[in-house]
């Protein structure tokens, strides 16, 4: 069995090696070629995951007509590049989209844009809370695998799954994805509060109300309560806001601190997915009903349409209210 990985991120990388752990041939395609060489030639990643020797069985490329000969690819992409890369992917090899985040400009999810992208492809989702370095190493992870098609479920889920890495089945991709593209704008607001020294009860408040503004926009677009109370949207959610391991946590620890939201973009190699979709989710929600207050108060930041004292004020302002 072949497996193929397209992005060569942290992410995509720890992917690779949990797949290769077993000595199954991987191919992973990577967007620099320096990436594609040191993989290739030194069996590392020191630009994207350092320090971690990978398995022989990687085999990288910069040609993603490599992957043809792939019975499985994995896709872990930025998620605004998404639908370029999928659409010059191999046509019906089933893909599993491992990256989180909204399409700006159509707010579609990631299953829509792939779907629309490369139509003859089955599509199934991983999500959930993962700290690349942590899987890498072989570390105990838990994570949601959501298909629409039950039997093709359970068959890429026994591909994918590891003794130290345990998918739980879905069939609610939508719930899945949601989960993952909120807690990235969340992550932000709690690094936020992190940076600007205001206490583990806000971050706690955070993370709760959070959680309530995911539950409802989750909801409005058809997700299950119980898949948002789940690994891909309470557990990717408490994982990623807690730590600066975490690229969107460190991002809103930043714009705490007092940095702008130009300076610390402008300075990162890798992506911090939150940023992009914290503006198409919020118009989203605006359109749809949904009120998203947290989400709004990290748009505002972003946009540095207000200073930090006065986006604080205003949460905390907000009339009084049943939980």
């Amino acid at each position: 069995m072949k497996a193929g990985v397209i992005g060569a991120g942290a992410w995509g990388t720890a992917l690779a090696q949990l797949l290769a752990a077993d000595g199954q041939d991987v191919r992973l395609w990577a967007l620099e070629a320096d990436v594609v060489d040191a993989i290739n030639g030194a069996h590392e990643n020191p630009l994207y995951l350092p320090g971690l020797p990978l398995s022989p069985s990687i085999g990288a490329t910069g040609v993603l007509a490599d992957l043809a000969d792939r019975d499985l690819i994995l896709v872990v992409s930025p998620a605004q590049h998404l639908r370029s890369v999928v659409a010059q992917a191999p046509a019906g090899v089933p893909l599993v989209l491992c990256s989180k985040g909204i399409e700006a400009g159509t707010g579609l999810l990631m299953s829509e844009v792939a779907a629309q992208a490369q139509p003859s492809s089955p599509i199934a989702v991983l999500s959930g809370p993962t700290f690349a370095h942590e899987v890498a190493k072989g570390l105990p992870t838990a994570v949601t695998f959501a298909c629409a098609d039950q039997a093709l479920a359970e068959k890429l889920a026994a591909r994918i799954a590891r003794p130290t890495f345990r998918p739980y089945l879905s069939d609610d991709v939508v719930g899945a994805e949601i989960g993952g593209a909120v807690k990235n704008v969340l992550a932000i607001a709690c690094g936020v509060s992190e940076g600007a020294g205001l206490g583990l009860n806000a971050r706690a408040s955070l993370i709760s109300r959070g959680f309530a503004e995911m539950t409802r926009f989750g909801l409005a677009r058809g997700a299950r309560a119980e898949t948002l109370g789940g690994l891909s949207g309470l557990g990717d959610l408490v994982l990623t806001c807690s730590s600066t391991n975490s690229r969107n946590f460190s991002l809103g620890k930043g714009l705490g601190e007092g940095q702008s939201a130009a300076e610390l973009l402008s300075n990162r190699r890798t992506v911090a997915e939150g940023a992009h979709t914290a503006p198409v989710l919020r118009d989203a929600a605006r359109a749809a009903g949904v009120e998203m207050p947290v989400v709004e108060a990290v748009c505002a930041l972003l946009g540095d349409a207000a200073p930090l004292a006065q986006v604080i004020d205003a949460l905390l302002a907000r009339p009084l209210r049943p939980e």
